[in-house]
């Protein structure tokens, strides 16, 4: 295997577990927790590799997506508050 192709494997278990963990911190469905998470700037910088914070731990990643996009994780909240109502 080459180099890119294992970097791509490790950021995706990477992303697996930042969604799971913030599923499981916030109490969010996994579909809500992953279009939170794919819709975060922090999933721009780890797909981009940029400033090498994909190798952070995922706790620490997922600490930094809420510190650092708060109203997006409020807009998702009230989304699934919204459907959670409706069914």
């Amino acid at each position: 295997m080459n180099e890119e192709v294992l970097e791509n494997i490790y950021r995706e278990n990477l992303e697996e577990r930042i969604i799971a963990y913030l599923a499981e911190t916030k109490n969010l469905s996994y579909e809500t927790a992953m279009d939170l998470y794919y819709n975060s700037k922090l999933s721009d910088k780890i797909h981009m590799g940029k400033e090498g914070i994909q190798y952070l731990d995922y706790k620490a990643l997922v600490q930094i997506l809420l510190e650092t996009e708060k109203e997006l994780l409020n807009c998702y909240r009230q989304q699934e508050k919204h459907s959670v109502k409706d069914k």
